[in-house]
């Protein structure tokens, strides 16, 4: 792709470092650069984002990385046009990097809304404890890249935010109480981080107040980044 007549740079997407391998056919690796927008350009000069930008995670199916469950992808305009200039993505899928492969089986919330299962939805292979496991040490990390906010995927078992599908285990209609397997140890661990699904922020509104919390939140963090402990 070509921007004023310039080729765009590709945004890769990898696993986190030690990551487990998928087993199956592996997902795209690159998306589309974000392109210019001037609602993007009017963000940016009205909230006065500078260099370097803030890092902001986003489920890497929204930038258009094809690691869904169906080998396909869920790439979102406003993640990618209008918000891409303001900040430095960090791409993540919980699920390809805890080890599923790309296509596979779906996955879903289990049992009690507070504490649920995430299994697959034909085996009943259950994938809690790995999940967990790759969860904590994941947003370790992301704490440690200096993290300012966050994009999930509406409605997965593992990225959502919230009214997720949680099943009963004695049947019958899921209830619509859940939050993802991933998103809720990112939310345990790191409880003031601006986290926000991509659906919302096609509300003009809503996405402004993001990006002043975001920004906000990159300013504390640097802030106290320089003071040191103490």
């Amino acid at each position: 792709m070509v921007d004023n007549g310039r080729p765009r740079p590709m945004i890769p997407y990898a696993a986190a470092p030690g990551a487990a391998r998928p087993i199956g056919r592996a997902p795209a690796r690159t998306v589309p650069a974000p392109i210019p927008a001037a609602e993007a350009t009017r963000l940016a000069y009205a909230s006065g984002v500078t260099t370097p930008r803030p890092r902001v995670g986003v489920s890497a199916c929204l930038l258009g990385a094809k690691v869904r469950y169906d080998g396909g992808d869920r790439r979102d305009a406003i993640v990618v046009e209008a918000l891409g200039r303001l900040f430095e993505w960090v791409p993540v899928c919980p699920e390809v990097e805890v080890g599923m492969a790309v296509p596979r089986e779906p996955i879903r919330l289990v049992g009690s809304p507070g504490a649920p299962r995430l299994v697959g939805e034909r085996s009943g292979r259950d994938h809690t404890v790995a999940m967990r496991a790759y969860a904590e040490r994941r947003v370790a990390a992301l704490a440690a890249e200096g993290l300012a906010g966050y994009v999930t995927k509406a409605s997965s078992p593992s990225c959502g935010l919230e009214g997720v599908r949680v099943w009963p285990d004695a049947g019958g209609p899921p209830r619509l109480e859940g939050v993802g397997a991933f998103v809720a140890e990112l939310r345990a661990r790191l409880p003031l981080l601006p986290v926000e699904e991509e659906g919302r922020l096609a509300d003009p509104a809503v996405r402004a107040r993001f990006v002043e919390r975001i920004l906000a939140y990159d300013r504390r963090r640097r802030a106290a980044a320089v003071a040191g402990p103490g």
